[in-house]
Formats: structure tokens, sequence, C-alpha cells
């Protein structure tokens, strides 16, 4: 089976910086049209260029929790490049929060910004998978989405309920969609990070050695992973060398989840 996603057209979302930035530039590195999203428009022109233009990458910004912004996001898509075969629902926060002391707010936040655009963007899309995808008696790949999970999903930690909530939520989504849209031969896999380096981690990580070294500690192949590291993982999840998965949670953390302790910091 073929790793290649070589003239394949790629939503990526959370793109501005980090994680989906790395996995932008790794798709389109390999042949893939991409379209970076995010809700920093500045950044996008700062790390894309100003007109965020080549034959293969464009940029779009917009708040993507607004349903108008996310089918203005697949129609500059189609623009663009006419298809979308690969979506990566990167955009993600962190927040930590006190279960004692957690108001419904913080979880709505982060269920708003972890779960619903993915949830509501992968339904936009799959119904354009599956119009490019005709008939299909063959059972070709019609396309493929990627959701950007968390360790966190099953790891408890105190001061993260709400985020290992909304990543919970995430990866049962990513099961649900997985099996209502097999028949359509949409695949749905996400992938549970562990330490990547993140650009949220890397600025947490400036001048701290002590938190870097926690980290290394507790994971067992003793380092933080490069964001290209996941950016391959992704591709595999996309391409035809996955094709008979669907509806799982790969995870990348090292080795982390073999022996976390509940005190130990869910990075």
């Amino acid at each position: 089976m073929s790793y290649s996603i070589a003239g394949k057209t790629a939503i990526v979302t959370g793109a501005a910086a980090g994680i989906g930035l790395a996995i932008g530039r790794h798709f389109a590195d390999k042949g893939a049209n991409v379209v970076f999203a995010d809700i920093d428009e500045k950044r996008l022109a700062s790390e894309l260029g100003e007109n965020g233009e080549t034959e293969n990458i464009r940029y779009f910004a917009g708040d993507l929790r607004e349903r108008l912004t996310l089918a203005n996001l697949l129609s500059a898509s189609l623009d663009a490049f006419d298809q979308v075969d690969i979506l990566v629902n990167g955009a993600r926060q962190v927040v930590p929060t006190d279960p004692l002391d957690m108001d419904d707010e913080s979880t709505r936040t982060l269920l708003n910004q972890n779960l619903m655009p993915a949830l509501r963007l992968s339904q936009l899309v799959a119904k354009r998978m599956i119009k490019q995808a005709g008939d299909n008696e063959d059972g070709r790949q019609a396309g493929a989405i990627i959701n950007l999970s968390s360790v966190a999903a099953r790891r408890t930690h105190p001061n993260l309920l709400a985020y290992s909530v909304s990543t919970a939520a995430l990866d049962q989504m990513t099961r649900s969609l997985a099996v209502a849209m097999a028949p359509h031969h949409i695949r749905v896999n996400a992938i549970a990070l562990g330490s990547i380096m993140s650009a949220s981690l890397q600025a947490a990580l400036k001048d701290n050695r002590e938190y870097r070294r926690d980290i290394e500690n507790h994971t067992p192949l003793g380092r933080i992973a490069a964001a290209t590291e996941l950016a391959e993982a992704a591709q595999f999840l996309a391409s035809e060398a996955s094709g008979f998965m669907t509806g799982q949670i790969m995870t990348l953390d090292g080795g982390r989840t073999l022996l976390d302790p509940v005190e130990a910091p869910a990075h």
C-alpha cells in the first residue's frame, strides 16, 4: 500500500502554529494541496507569506466555532482546489480547571473549541466527499478524516477535567462517525497526543528545565516528540496505507500511558 498523498487536497485546522502548521507543511511537501485554517490571520500570513498562496497552498482565517465560517472554509477550499480528500481537525485548546471549583463555562468553552467545530466540519466535508465519490461501486477510499485528541482522554489528571472531558468526547465522536461514514468509504481516525512539541508546550518549556525533565522522566522513550513525527503519523492515516483502519485512536506518546501515574501532568 502507498503512503502517498500527492495530488490530494487537505484542510488542516489549527494550522497557524505548532502541530497544525507542521502537519500542513508536511502534507504540502509530500505533494498535497493544503488549506491552512486558523483564527489567527496575522500568524498565518507570517508563517506562510503575506499572500499565503503558492501552487498547492492556501490559507483561510476565521473563527471555526461559527457555522458560517466552516461553510466558507469548505467553499474557499473547493474554489482553490475543486475537491477535498483529507480533513485534519487540529484546532484545540488546553485550559487548566479545578474540578472542585469549576463553573459550567469552562467545560462549555472547551467543548465549543475542541469538539463542536470538528464535528460540524466533519459533517460538511463528509457530504462533499460523498458527492465527489459518486456511485463508488468499487469501494475506493472517498476520504479520510483525522482528529487530534490527547492521552488526557483516558489518563486522569485533576486539573484538566474540562480538557479531558472534551477530548474523551472527541474520541467517541471519532468512533461514531467512523461507523456512520464507513458505508460511504470515508475513514475517520484520531491521534491521541502525548508530549509533542506544540507551540504551547514550547512556550511552557522556555527557561524551565525542571518542567522538561518532568515530562522526560514520565515518558519511557525519554524525550518530547517533534511535531514532524506527528505529521508523519497523520500522513499514514490520510493515505491508502491505512486503508482498512477506521474508528481507531492511534496513541503517539512515547509510551507515556503505559505507566503514567495520576499525579504526573498530562502535557
